[in-house]
């Protein structure tokens, strides 16, 4: 006892999604009893209240069929035991509506809290309940007195309706022997349809209150310390290792895309040893050169050697390269401050093939300048 109340004191975080999701799927739902208890009978109430007429003509039928029978249709067992299996269809058939909304209402009510929740291991025995020391446990603890607290209220509120309802009803009730019959089934029928409307409409005051109760007691029983909170969020996230191997991965992965994409490039400007940043531009397909790779120290230097392997023209244009490396993402477009030395980079670019071709002289490489272009720190 002294354990179980430590515990519960320990117990100061609301449950996760991860503890609810795994109480749901143990079967472990807030349940209100007295919410299925006021659905059914106020269901049932209402039902029989409306559908006395039905009830009324096929009752009357049950008793005519079963009044009317010939003294040889008694004495021969054959005839009595098919009048029997008929009287028992015709019963099925009379209840079949209002045993249909007493099911919808017993199936329906609990889904209205706790939804719908199916666990095979509620079906599994549990020999703990079985020891009288925790019996007595859960008979005096707080959901102990709780629920005993729910059945005396519960009791007090049934035993009040109904001296209510029958001390007003009395003399209905006890009028039904001097009418007719019909008239006194179709009666009959409406007044136990009014009484269970009544008592319905007393249990649904309790349901009302037993309800947030219900909630309350399923998320109490769920929570958790501040160390369970820590370890399932360690459990959920992974390690601050893991999580790191998993950044450099990761890393590594876009570094080795990054690569691939150097012996597409029309162009790699330099620092020269500091900075690289490797241009492609497709002027039917892109609006703007876009950057398909980028790095400083060992990566420039490797942008480089990939570069060279490839013939990639490699043009040594430190502001140039400052710029781009820090205003330009990786995959898109230049800057528009920075189109026009980037054009005169890719004319001299046009103008180097050609010449190496044999088509034109070798060119120069131009002047450029970047009066308000970014720099890299």
């Amino acid at each position: 006892m002294a354990d179980t109340d430590y515990q519960d004191r320990e117990r100061t975080e609301s449950p996760s999604q991860r503890r609810l999701d795994e109480a749901r799927r143990k079967g472990q739902v807030p349940r209100s009893r007295d919410l299925g208890a006021a659905s059914v009978v106020l269901v049932g109430g209402i039902g029989a209240y409306v559908l006395a007429p039905w009830l009324f003509s096929r009752v009357l039928a049950l008793m005519h069929d079963g009044l009317t029978l010939s003294r040889l249709d008694l004495m021969d067992g054959s005839t009595l035991l098919a009048h029997l299996e008929h009287a028992l269809a015709q019963a099925l058939l009379a209840a079949a509506p209002l045993l249909a909304l007493l099911l919808a209402a017993a199936v329906l009510a609990p889904l209205m809290i706790g939804g719908w929740a199916f666990s095979s291991e509620t079906l599994a025995p549990d020999f703990s309940r079985l020891n009288p020391v925790s019996g007595l446990g859960r008979v005096f603890s707080l959901r102990g007195l709780i629920e005993l607290g729910k059945a005396l209220a519960r009791f007090l509120v049934v035993a009040l309706v109904t001296v209510v309802v029958f001390s007003k009803q009395f003399r209905s009730f006890a009028g039904l022997g001097a009418e007719p019959v019909p008239l006194g089934i179709l009666h009959a029928f409406r007044l136990i349809g009014m009484a269970l409307i009544a008592l319905g409409g007393a249990l649904a005051v309790i349901a009302l209150i037993d309800v947030p109760l219900a909630l309350w007691q399923h998320q109490r029983a769920l929570r958790m310390t501040r160390q369970e909170l820590r370890d399932e969020h360690k459990e959920t996230e992974g390690s601050p290792e893991i999580k790191a191997r998993v950044r450099r991965v990761q890393q590594q992965q876009a570094r080795k895309r990054m690569m691939q994409q150097v012996p597409k490039a029309d162009v790699v400007i330099t620092n020269p040893t500091h900075y690289a940043v490797a241009l492609r531009y497709d002027e039917p397909r892109m609006r703007a050169p876009i950057v398909v790779a980028k790095g400083v120290e060992l990566i420039a230097l490797t942008i480089r050697d990939i570069a060279r392997e490839h013939k990639v023209p490699i043009v040594e244009a430190p502001p140039l390269a400052r710029a781009l490396h820090a205003s330009c993402e990786l995959g898109g477009e230049i800057p528009a401050q920075l189109f026009a030395a980037v054009a005169k980079v890719l004319i001299y670019v046009y103008q180097l093939r050609a010449a190496r071709r044999g088509a034109a002289v070798m060119p120069e490489l131009p002047q450029i300048e970047l009066p308000d272009a970014p720099d890299a720190q």
